[in-house]
Formats: C-alpha cells, sequence, structure tokens
C-alpha cells in the first residue's frame, strides 16, 4: 500500500540551504495554490536552480532591482516576473538572505483541482499538460505578478504554501542543462527533473528571437 503524502509544511529552514541543494529536494512535494475558485494541488516535477549573483542566468545576477528585489530574501517567498509580454513564472527564493538564488518552478502534476487548472488552460489535450513548462504551470495555478513576494512559509491562509509531499529519491531524480537560457547561464546543469514523469516539459536550447523592425 502506497503512503499518502505527508501534509506537513514545508518551514523556512527549507529553504535557507544552497540552491543546488534545495532544488532536487523540491521534487515530489506538492504546492498548494487557494484561490477563490477553489484549491489547486500540484506535485513538482521539474524546476531549474538560479544562483544569484554566480550565475550570468540568474535575473539578480547584475544586482538588486526593483523587480528582483524578492529575490534576495527572506528564503522561502515566492519570486514571480512576467517574460515576453505575455507569461507570468513563478520561483521560490532560497539560500541565505541577501544572497538572490531562487528555483524556477518548471512544471508538475495538478493532484488536485484539476476542474479548476482547465477552465485556465482551455489549450491542454490532457491533464498531464495543464502545468508542463514554467509559464503554463503559472497560468493553470493563477500566479501573476500580485504573488509577487507571497510567504510560501505562511500559514494555511497564505494563497500559496508548500507541503512536505513525498519527495523523489536519488534515483529518480535526472539533471541536465537548463532550458532556453542564453550563454554562459545556458551551460549549467541545473534543471533537475523526476525521470519518466509525463508532466516534465521537453528540453529546448536558447533560440535567438528575432528583433521587430
Amino acid at each position: 500500500m502506497i503512503a499518502a503524502p505527508d501534509r506537513t509544511p514545508l518551514t523556512r529552514d527549507f529553504f535557507d540551504r544552497p540552491v543546488l541543494e534545495v532544488a532536487p529536494d523540491l521534487l515530489g512535494r506538492v504546492l498548494v495554490r487557494t484561490t477563490p475558485d477553489g484549491p489547486i494541488e500540484l506535485r513538482l516535477t521539474e524546476v531549474e536552480a538560479y544562483d544569484g549573483p554566480n550565475d550570468p542566468g540568474s535575473h539578480a545576477y547584475r544586482g538588486r532591482t526593483l523587480r528582483n528585489d524578492v529575490m534576495f530574501g527572506p528564503p522561502g517567498y515566492v519570486y514571480v516576473y512576467f517574460t515576453y509580454g505575455m507569461w507570468h513564472c513563478m520561483n521560490l527564493v532560497c539560500g541565505p538572505e541577501g544572497r538572490a538564488s531562487g528555483v524556477l518552478l518548471r512544471a508538475g502534476e495538478i493532484t488536485e483541482g484539476a476542474e479548476v487548472a482547465r477552465k485556465r488552460r482551455l489549450s491542454a489535450r490532457h491533464d498531464r499538460e495543464l502545468a508542463k513548462g514554467p509559464a503554463r504551470l503559472a497560468t493553470a495555478l493563477g500566479v501573476d505578478r500580485s504573488l509577487d513576494g507571497t510567504d510560501a512559509c505562511a500559514s494555511e491562509s497564505s494563497p500559496l504554501s508548500l507541503l512536505h509531499g513525498t519527495p523523489a529519491t536519488s534515483d529518480q531524480v535526472l539533471n541536465g542543462p537548463r532550458t532556453g537560457v542564453a550563454g554562459d547561464g545556458g551551460v549549467h546543469p541545473w534543471r533537475f527533473w523526476i525521470t519518466g514523469d509525463p508532466t516534465v516539459s521537453p528540453y529546448r536550447a536558447h533560440t535567438p528571437r528575432r528583433r521587430r523592425t
């Protein structure tokens, strides 16, 4: 008999560690999104680590700005950014305060509230595609910039929280290059995923976008 996922909330100490420890340890954890339409729960299956000042791919590589302020801590907070003028992406801040590292949530399995997520992801052909990719994940959960700075270690009244879940074992976790990251930031094998899980997004190398004239 398979044990039910542990619903104990993750503490701030969980996130107050080096980003390359936190990222793979997030796989299998449960993200709870509370919305006016009902709760949605997602089992994390794919993430990417970003190591602040040591990482050209990080939004915090060149220092603190109004946009990336949340990345500088405390750990356990949510960093949401808007990209390509269309999509939101969600990150979890980790490491010591002031260090500005974080984990991008790339994909997951909707385990509760799929009927709510489907209304936001009408183009998804199957439930496994509801949160298959970082922008799709944010869309399915109704995450936008209004949730930037949310404390994911707060009480159940928080719109976003993390539960212990059933963490993936080391033999279930693979890692490789990050998806769609240009230049030196793209060489790090800091994307982590649960092997064989159908919700994991396909790898795509960075493709330069043509400038509009």
